[in-house]
């Protein structure tokens, strides 16, 4: 990273990953806008209390969450993190890991950096 706003944003991709494989939905909400969007791989879109409450529930838990190859690029007030990932856990009682890519679109609010979007993209090579 060759500047602080590139490395703040890897250090929040962090911990942003190290709140989901914790399922706490608190500290993952924190790195969300309050209209953050998710993009599934199967182009279904969920918003953020939608996601949270299946982390609240635990119909949604996470075991592991990495990121390889990250890229920021940021753009005054706005940033895209991009990562090669791998996502595991369960859901709705259902054993998943997949291999996908992802892109986190981030705004800085108040000061702030939070994810507005997330796109995920299922890596099949």
């Amino acid at each position: 990273m060759n500047n602080s706003a590139e490395t703040e944003l890897a250090a929040i991709a962090e911990g942003w990953a190290r709140a989901i494989v914790a399922n706490d939905a608190d500290a993952i909400g924190k790195y969300m806008a309050d209209d953050w969007t998710i993009v599934g791989p199967d182009g279904s879109l969920n918003d953020k209390a939608t996601f949270l409450q299946l982390v609240k529930s635990g119909a949604l838990t996470h075991d592991v969450m990495t990121a390889e190859d990250l890229k920021v690029r940021v753009f005054g007030d706005a940033a895209i993190v991009s990562a090669r990932s791998v996502s595991g856990g369960m859901y709705q009682g259902q054993p998943f890991r997949v291999l996908e890519r992802v892109s986190d679109f981030f705004v800085k609010q108040q000061g702030h950096w939070v994810c507005v979007w997330t796109h995920l993209s299922r890596i099949t090579t």
